[in-house]
């Protein structure tokens, strides 16, 4: 993806400046806030990206939209306006709570399923995380009705696939080769 690693070093410079003023915490809440509310609303991703908008309403809009963020993450807003990549701030954010959760030492394992998780899944997924990584870890449960059933475990770069929907690919594939 064009401006990856932008949005990398955007999250580390910002990451390192908020753990040297330990409010790194406090600016990890507004990554969230930034992540979920850009994630569920199409007006706001398409003002970010819209080439039609100037910086100046794109800067005004962010600090109204998130009213009561930390100055470091209002500077990051100004920073990417000011180097007109503003269109980064979601990728920023996302890249930024998952340096944090690593800094933590804990991780986010992202969980796929065609049904919501119970608790007791839950708790046996984080155990196997744990057990396969070492390391505490966080869960993001994603509900994807295409998968059929089973599940798509996906903690920092490793992804395991057990959904019912990539057996049935694996068996077209075979019986369409042989």
């Amino acid at each position: 993806m064009a401006g990856e690693r932008a949005a990398i070093r955007y999250a580390k410079a910002v990451l390192s400046l908020a753990t040297d003023n330990n409010i790194a915490e406090a600016v990890n809440t507004d990554m969230e806030l930034i992540n979920n509310t850009v994630a569920q609303s199409k007006d706001l991703k398409d003002m970010l990206y819209s080439p039609v908008i100037s910086a100046s309403i794109k800067k005004s809009a962010l600090l109204e939209i998130f009213k009561g963020i930390n100055q470091a993450t209002v500077n990051l807003i100004d920073t990417l306006i000011t180097n007109k990549r503003v269109d980064l701030l979601p990728h920023v954010a996302s890249k930024f709570i998952t340096l944090f959760e690593q800094q933590k030492g804990s991780q986010i394992a992202t969980v796929t399923t065609a049904v919501p998780l119970t608790e007791a899944l839950e708790a046996k997924v984080l155990a196997k995380v744990k057990e396969l990584t070492g390391k505490e870890a966080a869960i993001k449960n994603i509900v994807d009705e295409s998968i059929l059933g089973g599940f798509i475990l996906r903690v920092g770069d490793t992804q395991y696939n057990a959904s019912i929907a990539d057996q049935l690919s694996k068996l077209k594939r075979e019986f369409t080769i042989n």
